[in-house]
């Protein structure tokens, strides 16, 4: 099981380096690490679970997180109280085909489970995005996700290519987004 242990933090090399595209068929230590990856964002959002074994919560849970240098991300966006999530995929290989020029932004700005500070700011990302993925089988999916969701997993996608979600924040003033940002509460 990941904890909060295992989970590398800022400055941490690994963070900065564009992680390893995965081949298929998955071995077993990959298919293991999915498992983990997810269990790890399931039981984040338990309060129980994540009390008892102090974990912070997450949406998102990238390999390179816990210093295995792979393209390969767990997603958990949950749904509305009681439904069924949103947005629950094991994501490896993911590929941003489109995005829209509409940008929009976390009123909150974004944290990270591998930054132990809060970096106040805006981080525009695309509103709308066309992914590309594959499953644990290596079948191919196309999602069209836009908002929190796509959020999200632009912010895991970063995770496979070296860049922290700070890096998109207006240095000289961080709660400046590109005009015509939505700005999601």
């Amino acid at each position: 099981m990941i904890t909060m242990d295992d989970i590398i933090r800022e400055g941490h090399p690994t963070l900065r380096k564009r992680a390893e595209k995965v081949t298929f068929p998955l071995s077993d230590e990959k298919q293991k690490l999915a498992a983990q990856l997810m269990e790890f964002l399931e039981n984040s959002q338990d309060e129980e679970i994540a009390k008892k074994y102090k974990l912070r919560a997450g949406v998102g849970l990238a390999a390179p997180q816990v210093n295995q240098s792979i393209r390969m991300t767990a997603v958990l966006v949950p749904g509305p109280e009681g439904e069924k999530p949103e947005f629950k995929h094991v994501l490896v290989n993911p590929t941003i085909i489109s995005e829209s020029v509409q940008k929009a932004a976390l009123a909150e700005g974004e944290g990270c489970l591998s930054v132990d500070r809060e970096v106040p700011g805006y981080v525009p990302r695309a509103n709308r995005i066309k992914l590309r993925w594959y499953d644990l089988e290596g079948n191919e999916h196309i999602d069209r996700l836009k908002g929190y969701p796509a959020i999200v997993v632009q912010h895991e996608i970063d995770h496979l290519n070296g860049i922290l979600f700070f890096d998109h924040i207006n240095k000289d003033n961080p709660f400046e987004a590109p005009e015509g940002t939505l700005i999601l509460e």
